[in-house]
């Protein structure tokens, strides 16, 4: 049973950093496609920031480039997925959510639309508020 679970939101200061965490229990990490998107009230989702496993330069939503950085870690059977948020704003502020995929293509739509919300699996969410 595949669970992505995450961690690290908060509260936190415009110009603050976070870091959020995403284990994925039950979920085969090797070359799949993992991701964050993020919703906040009134406005629709938005992909973020997502990573291949298999290697390859990750995909930012233009929203976050510079500021955000998506990484994973593999080793030891991990299989963590981060985020670290630099130089937060208030417009930053949403619920957010880890996302794998491993079907054909997952990459290719990544790339082409950003769709991180129509991944194959998601998380329940955690929040980030900046103020």
């Amino acid at each position: 049973d595949v669970q992505l679970v995450e961690s690290g939101g908060g509260s936190v200061q415009a110009g603050g950093s976070l870091g959020l965490s995403c284990s994925s229990g039950g979920y085969n990490f090797a070359s799949a496609c993992m991701g964050w998107f993020r919703q906040a009230p009134g406005k629709e989702r938005e992909g973020i920031a997502a990573i291949y496993t298999g290697g390859g330069t990750p995909y930012y939503a233009d929203s976050v480039k510079g500021r955000f950085t998506i990484s994973a870690d593999n080793a030891n059977a991990k299989n963590t997925v981060y985020l670290q948020m630099d130089n937060l704003e208030p417009e930053d502020t949403a619920m957010y959510y880890c996302a794998a995929d491993r079907r054909w293509g997952c990459w290719q739509r990544t790339v082409a639309n950003g769709a991180l919300y129509e991944y194959d699996y998601s998380g329940h969410g955690t929040q980030v508020t900046v103020s």
